[in-house]
Parts: structure tokens; sequence; C-alpha cells
């Protein structure tokens, strides 16, 4: 009889674990979805047709998270998005390949507001060489293309960038300058001293860039920020 007890407290207890993590596992599901769609809104990381967007709530269990309104780790990923210059130059939109952020300690600070907060963000942003080739070549006003690629030394926030071709009827041939700074990314043609173009990324408040390299994949900003507020950013669905 006891043995009988026994086994059936057993099962009684396992059954009971799988129904909270299939609870569990569809709440966080449904939370990310959310999140997303509150990401997608406000920083507009989709804007293009073949974009993508998904934030994940990393951690289990999700409903003790969600319970507390603290999250260990969120992450948000976005691909194939196009950022504007801020002078809004016609062609001048730049696209990103790929999109990273790490965020650490994601306090929920109000439901009524859907706002959040996190003590640590980290990330990356990647621009591919054919992508600023593209639109140097746009907003060059006479010339053939210009070809953008790697070359070595870059410093600090400043990635070093090979520029070949022609632009406004004179030859390039030299090295150029992609600079990150703030929210900002600027690019400088070999022998001028004014950007060519700059372009500002949304990011969530007190998050800037803080590198940038030029890779053989492309140029890799990296990106970092202390006590962020995530604004209408929601994680509890």
């Amino acid at each position: 009889m006891r043995r009988r007890w026994v086994k059936v407290l057993a099962i009684t207890v396992v059954v009971l674990a799988v129904l909270f993590t299939v609870a569990d596992r569809v709440a966080v599901h449904y939370a990310d979805d959310e999140a997303t769609h509150l990401a997608a809104q406000k920083y507009d990381y989709s804007n293009s047709t073949d974009g993508d967007l998904e934030v994940s709530i990393e951690g289990f269990p999700f409903l003790t998270q969600a319970f507390s309104r603290h999250f260990g780790h969120v992450r948000l990923t976005a691909s194939q998005f196009t950022i504007d210059t801020t002078s809004n130059a016609q062609g001048g939109y730049l696209p990103v390949k790929q999109f990273h952020l790490d965020l650490r300690g994601v306090q929920v600070t109000s439901l009524a507001a859907r706002s959040a907060e996190a003590d640590l963000a980290t990330g990356s942003l990647m621009l591919s060489y054919d992508a600023l080739s593209g639109v140097v070549t746009r907003l060059a006003s006479k010339g053939g293309p210009i070809r953008i690629s790697q070359a070595p030394g870059s410093t600090e926030q400043a990635a070093r960038v090979r520029v070949t071709g022609t632009a406004g009827g004179s030859d390039l041939n030299g090295t150029g300058t992609v600079l990150a700074q703030g929210t900002e990314i600027s690019l400088n043609l070999p022998g001028t001293g004014q950007p060519m173009a700059t372009w500002r990324v949304q990011l969530p408040e007190n998050v800037g860039f803080t590198s940038a390299r030029a890779t053989s994949q492309g140029v890799r900003i990296g990106m970092t920020g202390h006590l962020v507020n995530l604004g209408s950013s929601r994680f509890t669905g």
C-alpha cells in the first residue's frame, strides 16, 4: 500500500513538473512575441522586406522571473534593416547586415507604462562592404561604382577602409574612415575633411558606440550602455 502511494505521488510530481514546464514555455513564447512587437514599434529594426527581428528572454523558469518583474538576460537580434542619413539624402539609406544587443538585469519598472530598464547592455552592429559600396556609389554625384573594402589600422571608434573608384570627376584610391560615435555612423572618403554621409541608429537610451573595426566580413561596430532605459519595451506580456 505504501509503495503504491509513493508511486502515485511520484507520478503526480512528474506530471505537475511537465505541466509547469509546458506552461512556462508557452508563457515565454508569448512574452518573446510581445517584446518583439514592442521593439519593432519603438526601434524600427525590421523596416525592410527581408528584415528580421527577434527578442528572446533567457533563463528558466520564466514565470518566476515574470512574477518578480526581473529578467537576468534578454537578447535582441535584428538583420537586414536600413538606417537613413541624418540629412535624409535621396538614396542615402544604409542596410545593416546584423544587429545584436544583450541586456542584463532587466527590470520592468511599470506595467501600465510598459517601461523597463537594464543594468547593462552590450552588443554589435555589422555593416557589409557591399552595403557601404552601394550607398557611397548612390551618393556620389558623378563617376562609376565606388568600392569599399577592408584596410588595416582600425583604432578605437574609427574603422579604416579601402576606397577605390571615382566621385565628382576625381579618382579615389586611398584609405577612408568609418567613424562610430554616440548613436551616429559617419563615412569619410580619402582627402576630404568632412564626412560624405552620417547615419543615426535608434538605440536604447544610454547605449552608445564604443568601437569600430574593419574585419574580413565587414565593419563591426561595438556598443555598451549602463542603466539603460528601454522606454516602452515590455517583457512580461
